[in-house]
């Protein structure tokens, strides 16, 4: 007759704990020793309009996410961009997201339209995002300061664009509130605006080349032109810092007659506070071990480089990331 060996329960239930806890593991992607999967590995990131540069670098990324990084998938997901993808973040509604460094500031910083610091660390810089104020030819908008009482289109709610469009209009003397008949659209709808003709101008800020605006660019020819910026930036730079740079529009990049004087903020890639250190740390390795990749969807990702990707400031670091620059 076989004997039984006795096993008590509370013995069992530690093994079957352990070997639960041995198949969520990552080995330490999600978090130290063993750790579950930080938001059970399905991961959002935050994007912006579907014909702009960071939906399809999000795109991108997220691919790598799934590939690259054991146990985790990521998706990426249309918004309104900047300033909402730092309260998703905030909120724990996305865990990655794509911003301007200029409204990321202001997050950190718990001012102009956050109520407070927001809990976001920031991955990397990565490439700048290039302000376009385009015209309609017939509209005869030579400045921003000729825009007043004009149909303009000032980004998406909570973008990066709305903000820096505020701003520019209000350094050129316009209230815009009141001085413009302002308009809060997307790059899709902007551009339909622009060919219909129920918009003079807009503003729009992106990679280069954004797919919407060389649509607009081919489709309407010399029926819209670039309005150039740079009688502004010292305004912007007065008030708001050195994160606004001089950055010209090459005439490259959508065919014009020349170079428009222009203004380029940097992106920044940022997580939550809460995201575990391993996981970071592997995120931001993502972009440097895979830029290639990335550049195949989208040409600006040859703009992020290591020696200027630490430059995050006035936004921290994650600590994780910090571990990744760490390495020679």
């Amino acid at each position: 007759m076989m004997k039984l060996s006795f096993r008590p329960p509370m013995l069992i239930a530690a093994v079957i704990a352990l070997l639960v806890t041995g198949c969520g593991s990552t080995g330490g992607t999600g978090g130290t020793g063993g750790a579950a999967l930080y938001k059970g590995g399905r991961l959002s990131i935050a994007t912006g309009n579907t014909t702009g540069v960071y939906y399809q670098l999000g795109g991108g990324y997220a691919d790598l996410v799934g590939r690259f990084v054991p146990g985790y998938q990521a998706t990426a997901e249309t918004t309104a961009a900047s300033v909402e993808n730092i309260q998703r973040v905030a909120r724990g509604d996305s865990d990655i997201a794509f911003t301007l460094a200029d409204a990321a500031a202001d997050a950190v910083q718990g001012k102009n339209g956050f109520s407070g610091p927001q809990p976001i660390r920031a991955l990397a810089r990565l490439y700048a995002n290039h302000t376009h104020v385009i015209a309609r030819t017939d509209a005869g908008i030579g400045s921003v300061a000729a825009m007043r009482g004009k149909r303009v289109s000032i980004g998406s709610p909570n973008s990066g664009t709305e903000v820096i469009a505020r701003r520019l209009l209000t350094a050129a003397g316009i209230d815009p509130r009141t001085g413009i008949a302002a308009q809060s659209l997307s790059l899709p709808e902007t551009v339909q605006g622009m060919k219909d003709g129920t918009l003079d101008a807009f503003f729009w800020s992106g990679g280069l080349p954004t797919g919407g605006v060389t649509d607009l660019t081919v489709s309407m020819g010399d029926k819209v032109r670039f309005v150039p910026l740079d009688d502004l930036l010292p305004r912007l730079r007065a008030q708001y810092g050195e994160v606004y740079q001089a950055a010209p529009l090459k005439k490259e990049v959508y065919d014009t007659p020349a170079d428009v004087p222009g203004i380029a903020v940097p992106n920044l890639l940022i997580v939550s506070t809460e995201m575990p250190d391993a996981l970071a740390t592997s995120l931001t390795a993502l972009l440097f071990d895979h830029r290639a990749d990335l550049t195949k969807v989208h040409p600006e990702a040859a703009n992020i480089v290591r020696a200027e990707a630490q430059k995050t400031t006035p936004v921290p670091l994650h600590p994780g990331a910090e571990r990744y620059f760490a390495k020679p």
